[in-house]
């Protein structure tokens, strides 16, 4: 007997500015929507996702777990961001369907919600960053009470103090406005200069800094915590709580960071809310991304007690043809009012409490298959060597 809540079809939509969408139907006619982004690697997804149609169209939209685990698990190998952004995608679609089913918001499927809003912050500044002020005040105005900047330009492995010197004037500045600052490093300073750096910022007191060092450098990232007083935040390069692990055993962070496009999803980032609750660790999804990957932290965020601090791409500088609430019919599910979005409940939609307007959604994916996906910039110092981007 044919289950109504069969996967009949998984599509996926290349839209701009950078956001890889994914629309899941059931043989009920009910649709979710899951975004499944890889910043810079879009084709990669665009493939795994044909594999994850040919291997899960016919089963059990309601079976997430089982799915999830025969994504993650049955093919040998596992992990790794291309892996864990396009199940990302399938899992939050899934969840959008189940919570819909049932005519309620994800997060009373996930036990609950502990608050009533959440609070966000906001970028501020570019890649290449110079004066935010400005941008600072905007936001500000715009109802923020946080934002978040990059601290540095390219930076060499040894460079002049003189460039860290800029960013502690451009971060006194911003809270001269009465923000909370936080100061994303990007993995861009080693070790020699990120001890410094952080050292300098310290008595700014920012929200946290993120990414101080590259991911890789797990020892590192624990010595710089007990160095300085400033929380430490990273984890939008870890895709699983196998790869939170040795970060939580070495105490080498205060702030997770898990990205749910990347991470395996709503069901991963839920798992570790708690996995890092027990650490004593906060919880603040890494999201610069789409409305759809937006709803999805949110709704977790309704529900994780350690949930401190919620990024979101308003205006951000990456946006170039569509923004966060393009896409969607009622853009005043994500209204900021006093530095808080309001929880997406039942009065805002059931499933990820948000509405997407899929002809908009299918005309830019149409206007723009041709058009090259978006990659990052790649930088060279004066000696044309690489750095970090």
């Amino acid at each position: 007997m044919s289950s109504p809540n069969k996967i009949t079809k998984i599509e996926v939509f290349r839209v701009p500015p950078r956001w890889l969408f994914v629309r899941v139907e059931t043989e009920s006619g009910i649709v979710g929507w899951g975004e499944g982004t890889l910043e810079g690697h879009t084709e990669a997804i665009e493939g795994a996702f044909k594999d994850l149609a040919e291997r899960f169209i016919g089963w059990d939209a309601e079976q997430i777990q089982d799915i999830w685990q025969h994504a993650y698990r049955s093919r040998f190998y596992r992990g790794g961001p291309v892996l864990m952004s396009a199940l990302s995608g399938l899992d939050i679609a899934l969840w959008d369907i189940k919570a819909k089913r049932f005519g309620v918001p994800v997060w009373q499927l996930l036990g609950g919600k502990v608050r009533d809003r959440v609070r966000v912050y906001v970028w501020v500044g570019g890649d290449k960053p110079s004066d935010v002020y400005d941008g600072a005040a905007e936001r500000h105005a715009q109802g923020f009470t946080a934002v978040k900047m990059n601290a540095t330009d390219a930076v060499s492995w040894i460079d002049t103090p003189a460039l860290l010197e800029d960013t502690v004037a451009r971060v006194r500045e911003v809270k001269s406005l009465g923000l909370d600052v936080g100061i994303d490093f990007h993995g861009r300073l080693h070790k020699g200069m990120a001890k410094q750096l952080a050292k300098a910022l310290e008595p700014l007191a920012p929200l946290f800094i993120e990414e101080p060092l590259l991911p890789t450098q797990t020892e590192e990232i624990g010595d710089l915590a007990k160095m300085v007083s400033t929380p430490i935040a990273l984890g939008e390069r870890l895709y699983s709580r196998h790869d939170f692990r040795p970060y939580l055993e070495r105490r080498a962070i205060d702030i997770a960071q898990p990205d749910v496009s990347h991470c395996g999803g709503i069901s991963e980032l839920h798992r570790l809310a708690s996995y890092t609750e027990t650490y004593d660790v906060a919880l603040a999804p890494h999201c610069p991304l789409g409305p759809i990957a937006l709803a999805a932290c949110m709704q977790v965020a309704a529900s994780a007690p350690n949930f401190v601090i919620q990024e979101m791409s308003l205006q951000m500088h990456y946006n170039e043809g569509a923004d966060l609430l393009t896409y969607l019919v009622n853009p005043a599910v994500f209204a900021v009012k006093n530095g808080y979005v309001e929880v997406l409940d039942e009065t805002a939609g059931t499933g990820l409490g948000i509405e997407i307007n899929e002809a908009l959604v299918r005309e830019a994916a149409a206007k723009h298959s041709t058009e090259k996906a978006w990659r990052n910039a790649v930088w060279k110092g004066e000696d044309g060597s690489l750095r970090e981007w």
